[in-house]
């Protein structure tokens, strides 16, 4: 299980076909000491399990596999050498529960719609990078289906960022991220035409079926 909330920002180093699965080698900033093999980590929201780790420099390098289906649901089949991943660690019992309950199993592609920012860069200020600067995107979701999970007020993960939906027309929605989400995210790089790893509230999908299965119940 996840929170939503990014902890680092890693960057894929290499990408290597083997046996129907594709390995991605992924640097970042975490600790390799603290990395167990076989351990859980959600990148841009999908949960990989690792399966190497070696030290890198104060950093790490992990590789993770990702099978078809993964790669046909997710964003993953569109990295490339380079691409920047918002990464989060398994949550442990005692962490602070900052976002929401995460999977980390996407249930989709999102699409953006439109983007705009709000506010503007205060080059004044101390740290200058997207201060003040909020960005609003509208999104689609992928299907109906995960629309009506989708509810105003309500958490959404998109690209493994807890974040809290705005407005809701159809399978359209809004977010708005603020300056630090932004900043620590790869949010900022994203536009309009770009998907997003989308998964849905775990309580809204409960709930939905509780729903769905009382009404079968009903009517028989």
């Amino acid at each position: 299980m996840f929170t939503g909330i990014v902890t680092d920002m890693g960057e894929v180093i290499n990408i290597l076909p083997r046996l129907g699965l594709t390995r991605l080698q992924i640097s970042c900033g975490y600790d390799a000491t603290e990395i167990m093999l076989g351990a859980s980590i959600a990148c841009s929201g999908v949960c990989l399990t690792v399966v190497d780790v070696k030290t890198d420099g104060a950093g790490a390098i992990f590789d993770v596999d990702a099978a078809a289906e993964t790669l046909r649901l997710t964003s993953i089949g569109k990295w490339c050498v380079g691409s920047k991943i918002n990464l989060e660690r398994a949550l442990k019992i005692g962490d602070e529960l900052g976002g929401h309950l995460v999977t980390g199993h996407v249930d989709g592609l999102a699409k953006i719609l439109s983007r705009e920012n709000l506010g503007r860069k205060d080059d004044q200020a101390g740290d200058s990078t997207l201060d003040g600067q909020m960005a609003c995107f509208w999104i689609e979701a992928p299907t109906n289906e995960l629309a009506g999970y989708i509810a105003r007020k309500g958490s959404i993960t998109l690209d493994g960022v807890s974040l809290t939906v705005n407005a809701v027309e159809g399978k359209r929605f809004s977010v708005l991220v603020i300056p630090h989400t932004l900043k620590v995210t790869t949010l900022n790089d994203r536009r309009e035409g770009d998907f997003l790893n989308l998964e849905v509230d775990l309580m809204a999908r409960y709930a939905g079926r509780l729903s769905d299965f009382n009404k079968t119940q009903n009517s028989e």
